[in-house]
């Protein structure tokens, strides 16, 4: 070990030493003065990095000293040593072949980057630096130094970082990490502009915020990301993450920051999540079960439709029909279409617009033109019957006894069996369809658990047809499910993402990030963060004009929004207990549904 002491002697009146004490230097460490350092250079990166990257670098490592050196390197040096580069990788592509040996990826990989970053700087897209990462570490102790060092070098490999101490040269590493713009190291790697951009620790990837946007979140710079998701191509968004990332979480501060802008939201609900916020806002609450259930008439008409109202009613019942028995076959589907037409005409409904706001008919009045139309007919009839005057009817089979009608209406399917909540899923989508009919408005719909449409055909058949034409009403659809797969697995499930340019991915589960990584083309290190990022974080991926957006955010929330969107069973014990007794009582008074309607 060899010791180096400086001995420094104050001028008068300058009151300040002008170096350190002492410096004792180890192969591997330097004491500076009472504290020691180590120092280690950056000489591995891995291939696909996104903007700000390096940021987790400076948050976890807050006791290490990062500096990054730059030197441009001027346009026809560049030129010059790609072209020898390339030159020196085709050469050993060559040989190999000329070997019999296999290829190697790791060359061909660096061939390709080699011609496309050439390609750049000679049309003067690029230019090309040298630049050099490196960190040091410093402590009280030699005990305490070992243990900071292995932090760091935990911290460098889960960034795929490769570091090097500089070994014999702690000195030059210390001084190369000095705010002095001193490079002692010279341990350079060649970087172009796009990733020298990306590579600095503290570039914040912050999308522009929209004037009338809501807020989303939170950037990894802590700026706050601003949405509105009415101003984009397309006012569709999807929302896909595991159970217990906080996805809902999300929706319920979206649906609720929408509507302090004025826009009327729908809400499917299949678990009841969203009862507590839909009391809190004065909002329309219509269950589906339960001795306070509501009814929806699938034969009821829009009341502002034209001549094809009738034949597109027709349609929507064999997709209902079919979700409710089974696929139909190709013989039922006229005697369905018949029966259709018949029940209507028996009620004085025709084609013209004028009668369609006389009374519609009934499920049991469909099943009675069935029964007339022979034995295919019949046996439709017979299938459709515990739907018609069984133990299901009083969803299918009355009256419209409430319309989705307010600022924000929640129908809620909890209660329902299994069986019954993809059909009645799509029942609630058809009547809050068809009350968009009218002056046009900013309304959004909010379809949560939308595995439970998407894994029957004739659901995700109409779930799809929503997704291309609310656009036409000013509305716009959310899909939010925590299973990717029945979203992904068919051609109308992709159609529904293709047509989002809004989508929020939080944290993913590991069966999934394969499928999800290629359908949203994720790099390496985003599905890494959506493996480990914490609940109420993920990615927000925006289309625009000029490409996608890609930004991490943070879900964050008021402790007022908090309360009224938290679904955690702990916090909700202690909420209902901090409630008044005359409030508890008043929120759990539930009103007649003609009250509703």
């Amino acid at each position: 070990m060899l010791n180096l002491r400086r001995r420094t002697t104050a001028s008068a009146g300058s009151g300040s030493l002008l170096g350190p004490a002492a410096l004792e230097l180890a192969h591997d460490r330097v004491r500076i003065g009472g504290r020691w350092s180590a120092s280690f250079a950056v000489t591995g990166y891995p291939r696909e990095v996104s903007r700000g990257w390096l940021a987790p670098l400076l948050h976890a490592a807050r006791d290490a000293d990062v500096a990054l050196q730059i030197e441009a390197v001027p346009p026809p040096i560049a030129a010059d040593r790609l072209r020898r580069q390339r030159a020196r990788l085709e050469s050993t592509r060559r040989l190999e072949a000329e070997r019999g040996r296999l290829p190697d990826p790791t060359v061909a990989a660096a061939a390709d980057d080699a011609e496309e970053l050439a390609s750049r700087l000679a049309r003067g897209e690029s230019k090309l630096f040298r630049s050099g990462l490196y960190l040091s570490v410093s402590a009280s102790s030699r005990e305490e130094l070992d243990e900071r060092v292995e932090r760091l070098r935990a911290i460098c490999n889960s960034l795929l970082l490769h570091v090097v101490p500089a070994s014999f040269r702690q000195l030059e590493g210390w001084l190369s990490t000095l705010p002095l713009g001193l490079d002692r190291l010279r341990l350079r790697r060649a970087f172009d502009t796009e990733a020298l951009a990306a590579s600095f620790p503290f570039a914040a990837a912050d999308p522009q915020a929209d004037p009338d946007g809501i807020l989303y979140g939170l950037a990894p710079s802590g700026a706050p990301v601003l949405l509105d998701r009415f101003a984009r191509e397309n006012y569709n968004s999807v929302l896909l993450a595991r159970s217990g990332a906080g996805k809902s979480y999300l929706a319920k501060l979206e649906a609720l920051r929408l509507l302090f802008e004025g826009v009327q939201v729908f809400v499917i609900d299949p678990e009841d999540e969203y009862r507590r916020l839909c009391h809190a806002v004065g909002g329309v609450y219509l269950p589906l079960a339960g001795k306070d259930a509501v009814a929806l008439n699938p034969l009821e008409l829009p009341t502002r439709g034209g001549r094809q109202a009738l034949a597109e009613r027709a349609l929507f019942l064999a997709e209902l029909i079919e979700l409710l028995l089974g696929q139909l076959a190709s013989e039922e589907l006229p005697a369905l279409e018949r029966a259709v037409r018949a029940c209507y005409a028996a009620a004085g409904i025709t084609d013209d617009p004028s009668t369609h706001g006389r009374p519609a008919p009934l499920l049991t009045d469909l099943v009675r033109a069935l029964t007339a139309d022979g034995d295919v007919g019949r046996n439709v009839a017979l299938r459709l019957a515990p739907y018609a005057s069984g133990a299901h009817s009083s969803l299918f089979a009355h009256a419209s006894t409430a319309r989705p009608d307010g600022q924000l209406v929640c129908v809620s399917l909890r209660g329902l069996p299994d069986r019954l909540k993809a059909p009645a899923l799509l029942l609630c989508l058809d009547a809050i369809w068809r009350s968009l009919e009218g002056p046009l408005r900013k309304r959004c719909v909010l379809v949560d658990e939308a595995w439970l449409l998407m894994r029957e055909p004739a659901g995700a058949t109409f779930l799809h047809r929503l997704a291309k034409s609310s656009r036409k009403r000013w509305c716009g659809l959310t899909t939010v499910t925590q299973d990717a797969g029945d979203l992904l697995s068919s051609e109308l499930g992709q159609s529904v993402i293709a047509n989002a340019a809004t989508q929020v991915l939080l944290r993913q589960a590991p069966q999934a990030i394969d499928r999800i990584g290629d359908a949203f083309h994720l790099s390496a290190g985003e599905r890494r963060y959506l493996l480990s990022c914490p609940t109420g974080s993920g990615l927000l991926l925006l289309a625009h004009d000029k490409g996608e957006e890609r930004v991490p955010i943070k879900v964050v929330a008021s402790p007022a929004e908090h309360r009224l969107v938290t679904s955690n069973p702990a916090e909700l014990i202690e909420l209902a207990d901090l409630e008044p007794p005359r409030q508890r009582r008043r929120r759990r008074r539930t009103r007649k549904p003609e009250s509703r309607a």
